[in-house]
């Protein structure tokens, strides 16, 4: 296909998408490109609807579930080292050595992840990724906006996503890392397809009570990634240490104050205020209301 012809093609795709945009007169204050969300929401839901769902639920059919567990497990523990690297980056290093050693006990006693044996143990998930590090940086939300297949996300979140695509890949934790084409395309359509398995539960919830699919699900969006941004203003995860621990001045045997602990106690003050702040900030936000059907 020549470049002219394709360019054509692109510029009829454009405007053929702009021409059948679900126009709103009155868009929420919190979504100014919902005309544009609607539309791509649309087509995305015709799309998982005619090939990403029977897929889907094709594999949960056939694969049987410690399969399918298997196969979830070893892709969240590739996932948990690039989320403990993040709470490295917004400098919660508990988190990070909490995280790490999830990865190596189920990378060894999981056999490489099959077993999630760290939650078992008591080791707890860490969800984390570059737009919640975005976050904590201090960059705002940004506009909602729905993209192409990916679905639900905001600005802010979707230069997350390059983020997160750039170090995974060149941490080798992502199938696009491998050089075999063939084993590589195998690897990512075994990743969409249980990924989009593990949804369809969630889908159906949605389709089932929602008035309005759209609304219910960028509201449940916007309110699990606040919620997950929250969590990290929060205390770390000490797995029985008090919460005020980090606030002890660590001392000798003999009673004397270890040299420049005052001073680094000081900062850590200083910093969990700064942090409490933040979290406090967070009441603010309004929860979304919702009719009761039955009503």
């Amino acid at each position: 296909m020549s470049y002219k012809k394709y360019s054509r093609m692109a510029v009829l795709g454009s405007t053929l998408l702009l021409g059948a945009c679900a126009t709103v007169e009155n868009p929420s204050p919190d979504d100014p490109l919902e005309s544009y969300n609607r539309t791509m929401f649309n087509i995305n839901e015709k799309i998982d609807k005619a090939v990403l769902r029977p897929i889907a639920k094709g594999y949960t059919a056939v694969v049987p579930n410690p399969v399918r567990t298997c196969v979830n497990n070893i892709f969240g523990n590739l996932g948990d080292v690039w989320s403990g690297i993040n709470s490295l980056l917004q400098g919660r290093g508990l988190d990070f050595v909490n995280t790490l050693g999830r990865v190596l006990m189920n990378t060894t006693v999981g056999v490489g992840g099959c077993f999630d044996v760290a939650t078992a143990n008591g080791a707890k998930k860490i969800p984390n990724d570059f737009g919640t590090t975005l976050g904590v940086w201090g960059f705002g939300d940004g506009a909602y906006v729905v993209l192409p297949v990916l679905g639900a996300s905001s600005i802010r979140d979707t230069a997350g996503l390059a983020g997160d695509g750039i170090g995974i890949y060149n941490l080798y934790l992502s199938p696009s890392s491998i050089e075999n084409v063939p084993v590589r395309n195998s690897i990512i359509g075994l990743e969409v397809v249980n990924k989009r398995a593990s949804l369809l539960d969630a889908d159906d919830i949605a389709t089932d009570i929602a008035l309005d699919k759209y609304s219910f699900v960028r509201d449940a969006y916007k309110q699990n990634r606040q919620a997950l941004l929250r969590s990290k203003f929060a205390d770390e995860i000490t797995d029985g240490t008090p919460p005020t621990a980090h606030l002890a001045i660590d001392t000798t045997e003999s009673g004397n104050v270890i040299y420049g602990q005052e001073r680094r106690t000081e900062y850590r003050k200083k910093l969990r205020e700064k942090r409490l702040e933040k979290f406090r900030s967070f009441d603010q936000i309004a929860t979304p209301e919702y009719e009761d059907p039955g009503e």
